[in-house]
């Protein structure tokens, strides 16, 4: 492919959003740049939009898929456009296969504008939004969620270990993924939910094949998307497997490698 992109799909944490929260000045220059020119920027984050309002200050430009894939979010107006949720009945199903399998679990479920948790469930990132907490998450099933999250708190298992029970129990009824292998949680939406699927969708609505477009990724929730884009990136320091699914391998994030990437394409003819 010897001609620059016509969309871009990024992952926010651990793709171009640093371990320590920071967004370096040459990642954001490199995509005003290809705004400027009409290339097509996706924010593809497994984020709800309560953890949006730092991407719109840092770039001021872009369109968001948040929930890995599980809503398009306006991030300069601040709406929720559309949703593809969780019924209350696979999040129930979901929660009893999994207490039976990961007898450890607890379990949080988070829409637009809510999040709540078992008190068993140690948030790592949400600490304080919702500090009272449920005995059981099933007293709060009552409509379709955004995510469903599940955790060992006192990490008995692995993420990766987690998802390999969930991919066996949960076939069928839910997509499952995780976006850190270090944090014992996985992530669960809604079958057929992920972020492959909405940025194919996306791209479709502008008219864009996934040959014009490229993407870049860490972790398991980014696997779909990395390998629908004809171009796709897994970062060096990223999962192991994400060079499974991606077409190349960019620099580690905390070495700009999106940006490194990014200016070379750019550089290629319209």
């Amino acid at each position: 492919m010897n001609r620059r992109p016509k969309l871009i799909a990024t992952d926010l944490d651990g793709t171009i959003v640093a371990n320590y929260g920071e967004i370096s000045q040459r990642t954001i220059n490199v995509f005003k740049q290809a705004h400027e020119i009409g290339i097509e920027i996706f924010f593809v984050t497994g984020r709800p939009p309560r953890w949006m309002p730092e991407i719109k200050d840092a770039f001021g430009i872009g369109s968001a898929i948040c929930g890995n894939g599980a809503m398009l979010y306006d991030l300069h107006e601040g709406k929720v456009l559309e949703e593809w949720l969780v019924s209350v009945d696979a999040q129930l199903e979901a929660v009893k296969r999994l207490r039976f399998s990961i007898p450890e679990v607890s379990f949080s479920v988070e829409s637009a504008d809510y999040f709540h948790r078992e008190k068993t469930y140690i948030p790592r990132w949400d600490v304080g939004l919702d500090n009272v907490g449920v005995e059981q998450i099933e007293e709060i099933m009552t409509s379709p969620a955004l995510k469903l999250l599940a955790r060992c708190s006192a990490q008995e298992l692995s993420s990766d270990e987690m998802l390999a029970i969930a991919h066996r129990e949960l076939d069928g009824l839910v997509t499952v993924t995780h976006s850190n292998p270090h944090d014992s949680l996985l992530e669960i939406s809604a079958l057929g939910v992920s972020k492959g699927s909405t940025l194919a969708k996306m791209a479709e609505r502008l008219g864009i094949s996934a040959e014009d477009s490229v993407a870049f990724g860490d972790n398991p929730n980014d696997f779909s998307m990395l390998a629908w884009a004809g171009r796709s990136y897994a970062m060096a320091d990223g999962h192991p497997d994400a060079m499974i699914y991606a077409k190349n391998i960019a620099p580690a994030h905390t070495d700009d490698g999106v940006a490194i990437i990014l200016e070379e394409l750019l550089q290629l003819p319209a």
